[in-house]
């Protein structure tokens, strides 16, 4: 009788934080490192993840997704995948959300994209690609990636339109796992979503008024809260 196929779950890591992040800037193309609390968080997440047997490991080519890998120390060997790189956001990079909508004022990043960087079509189709590669792998996979593309990831993974990744609120620092239900192929689910890394040292920022940033740049990117959302596990 012949082996059945390990279905691949897909564990998929935000880089750490950046001063960027922090602040609110498109990060994109422009290559920074994390801040000292962006490392330690990321020790974190090697902590949340240390005892899960990875067959593959794949990281975006920009260093603050390579760091946080690397600080996470998990096994084998990452291997660089271009696909898992950040949304290009052309003539928006460095720009907060806020700047961007004085002059823009209908603007939503997940249906207009961004003046000469990548349309969210551009999106879907290499978050598409992507994933249709690692559905022919089997075992557990990780992927250090970043925040706007891995939450079209995930809406791509169930079958949605990228318009939808609006309302996958992404952290730094976090851990989400696409799987499936009842080990099924044709059922692609959310096992898990923005968990946040283990702490490894006090905390040494205000946390309240970081997720009210976050959530202050979600609504300004056009994201409305929903009467029932996908919660943090």
């Amino acid at each position: 009788m012949s082996t059945p196929v390990r279905l691949p779950r897909l564990y998929l890591v935000r880089h750490g934080e950046t001063a960027w992040s922090l602040s609110g800037q498109h990060t994109g193309r422009t290559d920074i490192p994390l801040t000292a609390c962006g490392e330690e968080a990321a020790r974190g997440l090697g902590q949340r993840l240390r005892n899960i047997p990875f067959a593959h490991v794949l990281t975006s080519p920009r260093q603050r997704a390579r760091r946080t890998y690397e600080l996470a120390g998990l096994e084998p060997e990452a291997v660089v995948e271009p696909d898992l790189r950040e949304w290009d956001y052309g003539d928006y990079e460095g720009r907060r959300p806020g700047e961007i909508r004085a002059g823009r004022a209908d603007w939503n990043l997940f249906r207009d994209g961004c003046p000469r960087g990548e349309t969210p079509a551009q999106v879907s189709d290499r978050a598409d690609r992507l994933l249709g590669r690692l559905r022919l792998l089997e075992g557990n996979v990780a992927l250090f990636s970043h925040g706007h593309f891995g939450r079209v990831l995930a809406a791509r993974w169930i079958g949605l339109p990228v318009r939808d990744a609006q309302r996958f609120l992404l952290g730094t620092a976090t851990l989400s796992i696409l799987g499936y239900e009842h080990d099924r192929a044709d059922q692609p689910a959310i096992v898990l979503w923005n968990a946040a890394a283990l702490k490894t040292a006090p905390p040494a920022r205000d946390t309240a008024a970081t997720n009210r940033r976050a959530i202050e740049r979600w609504e300004n990117e056009g994201g409305e809260i929903p009467g029932a959302s996908i919660q943090q596990i």
